[in-house]
C-alpha cells in the first residue's frame, strides 16, 4: 500500500513534528511532494507566530504554492503526521492536492476525512511513531502544568 517514497516523506514529517515539539508547538509536521520530489516542508508554528492558522498543513501548502508559483497543487501528495483538522481539509481541497497520507488519527476530529472532494486519502503510515511523538509531548506538557487531563489528541482509547 505505501511505497518507499511514502515512508521517506512521512519520516521527514515526523522529524518536523519532533522539531515542533522541541519548540513548544503541538508536534505536527507536513511535507508536499510532486512527481517524486519534495516541494515543501513545514511544522506547526502557532505559538511562534501567534496565529491560530499556523498549522503545518497550511504552512506547507503556502510554501508549495510559492515554490511552484501556483496555488493549484494538482497531482501533489501531502504527508502529515496527524489527521488534518477541518480548517486544513478546506485548504487541502482548495489547493487541489490529489492525495493525503497521514500517520495518526486525531481522535478529536471525528469524520474529518469526509471532505466531499476527489482526494485519495490513506492513513496509518508510521501511525505508532506519530502517536508516540504526540503522547510524549502532551505527557510532558501535563507534567509541566501538573494537569492530568486527556483531550484525546493522538491518545488511543483503551
Amino acid at each position: 500500500m505505501f511505497s518507499p517514497e511514502d515512508v521517506k516523506y512521512m519520516t521527514l514529517a515526523l522529524e518536523l513534528a519532533e522539531e515542533a515539539a522541541a519548540n513548544g508547538e503541538v508536534p505536527i509536521g507536513a511535507v508536499v511532494a510532486l512527481n517524486g520530489e519534495r516541494i515543501a516542508a513545514a511544522k506547526n508554528r502557532m505559538e511562534e507566530l501567534h496565529s491560530a492558522t499556523a498549522h503545518a498543513e497550511i504552512l506547507v501548502i503556502n510554501e508549495a504554492g510559492q515554490t511552484l508559483k501556483n496555488w493549484r497543487l494538482d497531482g501533489a501528495t501531502l504527508y502529515v503526521s496527524l489527521e488534518p483538522c477541518h480548517m486544513c481539509w478546506g485548504a487541502i481541497k482548495n489547493s487541489r492536492i490529489a492525495r493525503v497520507v497521514f500517520a495518526a488519527k486525531d481522535l478529536r476530529e471525528q469524520g474529518t476525512c469526509d471532505v466531499g472532494h476527489e482526494i485519495k486519502i490513506e492513513s496509518g503510515l508510521l501511525e505508532k511513531e506519530s502517536a508516540e511523538v504526540l503522547r510524549k509531548f502532551f505527557r510532558n506538557i501535563r507534567r509541566i502544568k501538573n494537569d492530568s487531563g486527556n483531550k484525546g489528541l493522538g491518545e488511543p482509547s483503551s
